[in-house]
């Protein structure tokens, strides 16, 4: 006889900013059902609309206060679309360079100060690596912890050395960058670059040389690794791997097993004159979508992009592209498990319905042999997934972490392209039409468009990684990524939930700093605990 359903009412689920919040159905210890509610309604469409053309550069990159580079390469490439600009190789490689080094200042943020605090958590006390957990990752006084948060801050000192300050800078403008580094600027950017290699990547990260670790491109490469010195077993990536299997976090996070990426870093020498046509064969990371069920890939097109509604707070017709949305918030926006119950829309592709997106995506397409001939593979975590059975908490966090070798790779390539005597801007010729730019912030896929008549935006739509990932059922039903992935995950301790906080954080989803759990029948207050 199976116990009866227990609902918990987990609000909020992140660690920074509170507007995630996640209801699940508990029954024999096990989620059998989950809704995520977005409860912030922010409304940079309704903000943007009728203004100047460019006042996406300046609003959008304070959309998110560690991710606003991504935002801005958005706003830029939506503009050059629109316009039809001409973008200098030498603009290409510094909005290209602003985004990777947000990207690495978001990588041991994320995982010290977000992701690994979980590990230090009682219900791991039998672990054989819960001592050593605990004395890396604690929060505020974990060695690692404290090296890791500290360190972070290094690579952005190479953005503002391009855009004046981090965050929030605006300048990526259409037609190139309003910056033209010398010789000393690129000079202190690789010093500082190098420092973030030989002070944290190499020896607290990996605990080897990045020339060792990219030797790695299967499975069986990653376990003979972790095998072959202690320096490896013990780096906070094979510490992170070994513990995750032991206590369990490889056997749930599944979701739907579909996953999308826009791909990004477009090619300094092959999308100077963008179109959204030609932006795909343009990128040096390539876009797509990959179905695990099938183990088929194929290159993402904006064109499949839907947006139902009918589970949030919107008055406009269900099911349309972006370029025909209006953006109507519902003024009395009441919860309704059953009906309307966030500010998230439920995207979703034409054919292949709910898609994941993140850093998990971008490595399964990655794996995939689709695209062009030059554009970069990387065989390792598909040949995981595959050998795995499929995602699962700890692949998710374990894709975010490999990577970082990636990106400071391209970061590596960006300094030694640029052309210190070429252009850097080429002033283009407002005009009105419709313009898309889209990019991989740290979080998954993220994408802008706009609409100029009149010389004014008529409409501006943004669809950022976590409306992918935190969206509300669609129109038929279909749950979103979080949701899909919550069900299944094992609760051992009914008024302490962190399994669900585990799943949300793979996600890298909207974050805080304290968690109440209720039961939603009696309101009564299960407990309260702080998670940092």
């Amino acid at each position: 006889m199976s116990a009866a359903v227990q609902t918990l009412d987990i609000s909020p689920v992140g660690r920074v900013e509170g507007d995630l919040d996640i209801r699940v159905d508990i029954e024999n210890g096990v989620v059998v059902n989950a809704w995520a509610q977005a409860e912030m309604f922010r409304g940079f469409e309704v903000i943007l609309r009728d203004k100047d053309p460019q006042a996406g550069l300046v609003v959008t990159p304070r959309a998110c206060g560690i991710c606003g580079a991504s935002h801005l390469t958005c706003a830029a490439w939506a503009l050059d679309t629109a316009f039809k600009s001409e973008v200098p190789r030498n603009a290409i490689l510094a909005r290209n360079l602003g985004q990777i080094t947000e990207s690495l200042q978001s990588l041991p943020r994320h995982h010290y100060g977000l992701f690994m605090i979980d590990y230090t958590h009682k219900n791991y006390s039998k672990s054989r690596y819960y001592e050593e957990a605990v004395r890396r990752w604690s929060p505020f006084t974990g060695t690692n912890y404290e090296h890791g948060v500290t360190i972070s801050g290094r690579p952005v000192e190479i953005y503002a050395l391009l855009g004046g300050q981090w965050p929030h800078s605006s300048y990526m403008v259409p037609g190139g960058v309003m910056c033209a580094p010398t010789l000393t600027d690129v000079t202190r950017a690789w010093a500082i670059l190098e420092h973030f290699r030989r002070n944290w990547i190499e020896p607290m990260w990996l605990g080897c040389s990045l020339e060792r670790y990219e030797e790695i491109r299967s499975y069986d490469d990653f376990l003979a690794w972790l095998d072959e010195k202690p320096e490896h077993a013990n780096s906070d990536l094979g510490m992170f791997w070994r513990m995750s299997l032991d206590i369990g976090l490889d056997k749930y996070g599944k979701g739907h097993g579909k996953f999308v990426t826009w791909g990004y870093l477009p090619h300094e020498d092959k999308y100077n004159r963008p179109t959204i046509e030609s932006r795909n064969r343009s990128l040096r990371m390539k876009s797509g979508v990959y179905v695990g069920e099938t183990d088929t890939h194929e290159l993402m097109e904006e064109r499949f992009i839907r947006e139902d509604i009918d589970r949030a707070w919107y008055d406009e017709k269900s099911g349309q592209h972006p370029f025909d949305r209006v953006t109507k918030p519902i003024q009395k926006n009441d919860m309704d498990h059953d009906g309307r119950y966030s500010w998230s829309t439920a995207v979703r592709h034409a054919d292949n319905g709910r898609l994941e997106a993140g850093a998990l995506a971008r490595q399964l397409v990655n794996g995939g042999s689709h695209g062009e001939d030059w554009q970069h593979t990387d065989p390792l975590v598909l040949d995981m997934y595959r050998k795995l059975g499929g995602a699962s908490v700890a692949l998710r966090h374990f894709a975010r972490m490999h990577e970082g070798v990636k990106l400071y790779r391209e970061a590596e390539h960006c300094l030694r392209e640029f052309r210190l005597n070429d252009p850097w801007y080429v002033k283009p010729t407002e005009r009105d039409g419709q313009g898309w730019g889209a990019t991989e912030a740290i979080r998954g896929a993220l994408c802008h468009w706009i609409e100029v008549e009149n010389g004014k935006i008529k409409n501006y739509q943004i669809i950022a990684p976590t409306t992918w990932n935190v969206g509300p059922r669609s129109d038929s039903g279909e749950l979103g990524p979080i949701e899909e992935a919550l069900i299944g995950t094992p609760i051992a301790d009914i008024s302490d939930p962190v399994e669900v906080g585990h799943v949300a954080r793979s996600y890298d989803s909207c974050l805080v700093c304290t968690v109440h759990a209720h039961d939603a029948k009696t309101g009564e207050e299960l407990a309260r605990f702080r998670t940092a």
